[in-house]
């Protein structure tokens, strides 16, 4: 990797263009992929859910990135001249640190037949990809996986299981796609002791990769320097390349019920909160996300030894539409979650709440 990666995550494209988003650059209306294009964005992540329906067939939502629909976009973002980050969950909706939930089809199996299962269903997923002319370039194996994934069985701190479930996914994606990157992804950027430990304990048991994906949200994830300090230690410490696979800054903290059109009770509103947004280096206005954006650039790419390669936005087009959230009913059902459902992220996005780029996206185009 020589060219310092910049990614976006759209996994809620094809939603968000049933939903009726529309999205603008320089007041005009533009196709979202043209305007990525303008801005100098190379490669779309892309997230895969083994089966984000119910039982009695309602969607999950936020995307409903079922291996078949996640395909069809990945062909289009190809088709428009991008590389693609395949990024598998190993559940059937979200997977994170609080919740790594097997799919409903894995519910019953045991250890070798979960090892077995992340393998056949890596092979497959990729070798439809690339037999479909996807431009695969990376892949992630396992979403944000600090505690693990594929619970209870593979849970923190049963490292031997989850060195196994993920060594399956690395030998599946190499089976198919030799030259394909491998990334694995924790959250919390700037927690240096939980990446030693981590990394220390799976390097010993599992298959070689090569890319430690990072999230770095600031409102969570400590400061920047937290972040720069952890990353120039893993880089000397593991040898391997980084990149920050999930990143997001604010561009206003106003709220965005009227464009939701969801009564209060059915929308969390946003994941930032005044008291969260407190303790961050910028405030959350268009011009604070420029300055957090070019001051973050500037430490990914000045990582020691050259190690820092780039990043990915999450997710720059979820801005709030009538009909898209991070949940439905029956996912929340799935995750045995309260809920409410709504979207959580609009104030995150690189457009306004009317779809119009914001200055950030110039920030990426330009820097060097």
């Amino acid at each position: 990797m020589t060219k310092f990666i910049k990614g976006m995550d759209l996994s809620t494209l094809t939603e968000m263009q049933q939903c009726g988003a529309k999205y603008y650059d320089e007041g005009e209306e533009t196709d979202i992929l043209e305007i990525m294009h303008h801005y100098d964005v190379d490669t779309i992540r892309l997230r895969i859910w083994n089966d984000p329906t119910s039982e009695s067939g309602k969607e999950y939502g936020a995307g409903n990135n079922s291996f078949e629909n996640t395909l069809r976009i990945a062909k289009k973002v190809t088709k428009a001249g991008f590389n693609v980050l395949l990024n598998f969950h190993y559940s059937d909706f979200w997977a994170d640190p609080g919740k790594q939930i097997k799919p409903k089809a894995w519910k019953n199996y045991s250890v070798e037949e979960l090892e077995k299962a992340v393998y056949d269903y890596t092979y497959n997923c990729m070798k439809k990809a690339i037999d479909e002319g996807v431009k695969v370039t990376m892949v992630q194996i396992g979403n944000e996986i600090t505690n693990g994934l594929l619970w209870p069985e593979g849970k923190m701190p049963n490292y031997d299981n989850i060195a196994r479930f993920i060594s399956a996914g690395i030998r599946a994606s190499k089976a198919v796609a030799p030259n394909v990157k491998i990334m694995l992804h924790l959250d919390n950027g700037g927690n240096n002791k939980l990446y030693r430990n981590w990394f220390d304990n799976y390097i010993k048991r599992g298959e070689d990769f090569d890319i430690i994906g990072l999230s770095y949200y600031p409102f969570w994830h400590g400061t920047l320097d937290m972040l720069s300090a952890n990353m120039n230690d893993i880089a000397k410490r593991y040898g391997k390349d980084l990149i920050i696979a999930e990143v997001s800054m604010g561009h206003t903290m106003e709220d965005y019920a009227k464009y939701e059109k969801l009564d209060s009770s059915e929308r969390k509103g946003c994941a930032t909160s005044e008291d969260l947004v407190s303790k961050i280096e910028y405030p959350m206005t268009v011009e604070g996300q420029a300055d957090f954006t070019l001051d973050f650039l500037n430490r990914v790419k000045n990582v020691e030894g050259g190690k820092g390669k780039g990043f990915f936005w999450w997710e720059p087009g979820w801005i709030p539409v009538q009909g898209s959230g991070w949940a439905t009913e029956s996912s929340l059902k799935y995750m045995n979650d309260p809920g409410p459902c709504g979207n959580e992220w609009a104030n995150q996005a690189l457009f306004d709440y009317d779809g119009n780029a914001l200055k950030a996206l110039k920030i990426i185009r330009d820097f060097t």
